[in-house]
């Protein structure tokens, strides 16, 4: 990794002294706002990020452990948070804890002040777009950093990428719901073009393309709410349609939900499988199919191997990916 940008880099870009760069970023009110203005220009410029924990850093590690959600409304990220704080905690280390909410300006925002507090490394599920300036953020930290479940780069990434094999989850699924004679298969959800829902789609994909049968696949939010709309939507426009795979167990739950007033059968005349094996999919009716990441394994693999580049300068491949299995249920199986 490079170096991190210092006081010195900002005072040389903005053209003024270093103690000039140090009154600004205790917020002195001596400083010119022109100046302040400059020096902070200069800062978002070179991407330097003011480390509050610089002396601790350089005699031993903070112990923090930034955690980066982009969404924990979601049961499957909130499982994940939970279970990886645990781990964290018994090799000694603390998590910190921040939900971007899918708004990658709020992550680029939080990311920064998690520097400024010296966190030790970073595990961040990204969100999506304005993606040059989290990965700017994330360099000039030069702390060590794995991302999970999603990538905000493409092959040779900066950060190594920890995600469950999505692509043989999405086969399992698909050839599931062909052994159980469906001849018409949807996918729903998940947001176009986005690399996860490219991934959990091309096991679908490909199954389908071999057992000659045409695809049909409806993106769009990944909520119970879509879920009830697609329903519809298919009743109405598609009523051919007797399998569908969903691109997480919310948008299978949202289905499942909006068939009684449908007058479906869940499970019989339309077979569902969700993704991700969240604990309400084994309430719901009829209790759901899903594909599951296994998260305690997840969670466990992922602390060991932030805490080993932390303790250890050991760095993970450029890309794990962990097994996943199908756990069939009677919203897919009479």
């Amino acid at each position: 990794m490079k170096s991190r940008p210092t006081i010195l880099d900002v005072a040389k870009q903005a053209g003024v002294s270093k103690s000039t760069v140090s009154l600004v970023l205790q917020g002195a009110s001596s400083v010119k706002d022109e100046t302040r203005a400059s020096v902070r220009k200069a800062m978002a410029e070179i991407g330097y990020v003011y480390n509050r924990s610089a002396a601790t850093l350089r005699s031993s590690s903070s112990g923090l452990i930034g955690l980066v959600i982009n969404d924990l409304r979601n049961p499957f990220f909130t499982e994940f948070a939970a279970l990886f704080q645990m781990e964290l905690a018994q090799a000694g280390f603390a998590t910190v804890l921040a939900n971007s909410d899918e708004d990658p300006k709020l992550q680029s925002q939080m990311i920064s002040s998690l520097v400024e507090h010296g966190v030790s490394g970073f595990i961040i599920s990204p969100a999506y777009g304005d993606e040059a300036s989290t990965l700017a953020v994330l360099e000039a930290a030069n702390t060590p950093t794995l991302q999970v479940f999603r990538t905000l780069e493409p092959e040779g990434r900066t950060f190594p990428l920890l995600a469950p094999d999505y692509l043989t989850g999405g086969r399992l699924a698909a050839e599931h719901l062909v052994a159980q004679g469906c001849k018409k298969i949807a996918f729903l959800g998940g947001l176009e073009g986005r690399p996860v829902t490219r991934e959990r789609m091309a096991g679908y994909l490909s199954v389908l393309e071999e057992h000659g049968h045409e695809p049909l696949i409806l993106t769009g939010q990944s909520t119970r709410a879509f879920g009830k709309t697609m329903a519809v939507q298919l009743r109405k426009d598609h009523p051919g349609v007797d399998g569908v795979i969903c691109f997480n167990d919310l948008v299978a739950l949202g289905v499942l939900a909006a068939c009684p007033d449908l007058g479906i059968k869940a499970g019989r005349e339309l077979r569902v499988v969700g993704f991700d094996d969240i604990e309400d999919g084994q309430d719901s009716y009829p209790p759901l199919t899903t594909v599951s990441c296994n998260i305690p394994d997840f969670a466990a693999s992922t602390a060991r191997q932030i805490v080993a580049w932390i303790k250890e300068g050991k760095a993970p491949p450029p890309e794990s990916r962990s097994p996943v299995r199908l756990v069939i249920r009677a919203s897919s199986s009479d």
